[in-house]
């Protein structure tokens, strides 16, 4: 287990972020997104300009930390030698956290039953990952084989990490449940069959404690405890052994109009002035039976000076621990997302959004979205988009981005302006889609 597999994921995830695509930042609302739509919000898969939706392939990667800033330009620049270690900024607290989603979206289809019902079939292959509350000096310490010219001290009593791939394969349905002349009801839900991946874990309950540098001793006292799913290798994914679950997303939308005097006309054709959504979605749990989960008592003064890659053997070799076979929980990242959009002109919008993580922040065994508040002015029309989100991200990071959708072909990213021209950005995202969108 090198530098233990969560801190070793970090950086490998991280890296990964730059060079794979995606987050569906500012395109998910556009009424011609298709799937994309119906994951953010289940009932947008009814009602809209789209007679079918065929998704080819769709991908989103959105990640970072408050613990590093980086510039992206120095990346650009580097002809390969860019290093995380001695090219960021570090901004090490005593509750460090980093975070990634990734979230493929396989070939999918959705299509139109009746004027006021449609369905679709949804495939994703998704994986998240979640530190919180580390010490910043702890982690650099940890990173470097504890090779500090400085004491520090460290309480980490609420540490805890997870890293979760998953497959879903999910059946959505989307009526409209009201239809008047100035106001439109929708109504959606994804039923979800999950294939878990796999999943691992740590925390560390009343851990605390200082390390001396002229000394090279590290003294703690608390509890780490360690797990992983059968046959979950960080390097080797293996989605041979799969284990299933539930989950369940779950939206409403309101349309208001303000000159649409037939209902007999599909709402379609009658560009709405204020659209009002709300959504729950990853509602559900899988259940790893036979996870390994080793537990090691940190009370104890150790010398670190023989500290080397192998994070595991110098715990074995230093902690009284035991290890148990347990069944583990791991909770999907469920979100609460709120959508406000209003049509200034006929193909002129302008949307604002929250998305908030409905997962306590410190839960063991679960992972959680970052929360977000997006404003985001758009141009739209049947076979063009242009979005440019300016989004506030947890742990206080400001992103602006752009994204567009030409036909089959969506790009886009909600942080891209800021990577470019900010010396430390703390989040980034990016997202590419190609579809075969089927117009009214």
């Amino acid at each position: 287990m090198k530098h233990t597999k969560l801190l070793n994921l970090t950086f490998f995830l991280l890296i990964l972020n730059f060079s794979f695509g995606q987050s569906y930042v500012g395109h998910s609302i556009d009424n011609y997104s298709g799937i994309q739509g119906v994951i953010y919000n289940p009932s947008s898969i009814v009602g809209s300009g789209l007679r079918a939706d065929v998704n080819l392939v769709s991908g989103s990667v959105f990640g970072g930390s408050d613990y590093f800033g980086i510039n992206v330009n120095d990346i650009m620049n580097s002809d390969g030698s860019f290093d995380f270690e001695d090219d960021t900024k570090k901004f090490p607290s005593n509750a460090n956290n980093f975070f990634l989603n990734a979230d493929i979206v396989l070939p999918s289809f959705m299509f139109n039953l009746t004027k006021k019902s449609s369905i679709g079939i949804i495939t994703r292959a998704r994986a998240n990952f979640n530190i919180n509350n580390i010490n910043g000096e702890l982690y650099e310490a940890i990173a470097d084989d504890f090779d500090s010219d400085d004491d520090f001290r460290f309480d980490s009593k609420n540490l805890n990490g997870t890293v979760h791939s998953w497959a879903e394969v999910g059946v959505a349905y989307g009526r409209i449940l009201m239809e008047k002349p100035n106001h439109v009801l929708k109504g959606g839900v994804t039923l979800k069959y999950l294939l878990g991946a796999g999943s691992l874990f740590m925390s560390s309950p009343g851990l605390e404690g200082n390390y001396v540098q002229s000394t090279e001793t590290l003294t703690t006292q608390g509890q780490l405890n360690y797990g992983t799913s059968q046959d979950f290798d960080d390097d080797d994914i293996d989605f041979s052994n799969l284990t299933s679950g539930f989950g369940l997303d779950l939206g409403f939308t309101y349309q208001w109009y303000t000159d649409r005097e037939n209902d007999d006309l599909p709402t379609y054709k009658d560009p709405y002035k204020l659209k009002i959504g709300i959504s729950v979605t990853d509602i559900g749990a899988i259940n790893y039976d036979n996870s390994t989960v080793t537990r090691y008592d940190l009370n104890a003064t150790v010398n670190t000076d023989d500290f080397d890659d192998d994070t595991e053997d110098f715990l074995d070799s230093n902690y009284q621990n035991t290890e148990t076979d347990e069944t583990a929980k791991i909770k999907l990242p469920t979100a609460l997302h709120l959508l406000v959009d209003y049509r200034l002109t006929k193909k002129w919008f302008v949307s604002a959004q929250a998305d908030l993580s409905m997962v306590k922040k410190g839960s063991e065994l679960s992972t959680s979205a970052l929360n977000t508040v997006t404003v985001a002015p758009r141009l739209e029309t049947k076979w063009f988009s242009f979005y440019a989100p300016l989004s506030y991200r947890q742990y206080d990071d400001v992103s602006f981005g752009g994204g567009i959708r030409l036909g089959p072909l969506t790009v886009g990213s909600g942080s891209v302006f800021t990577n470019l021209l900010s010396d430390s950005s703390k989040t980034t995202d990016v997202y590419v889609g190609l579809k075969i969108p089927l117009y009214r």
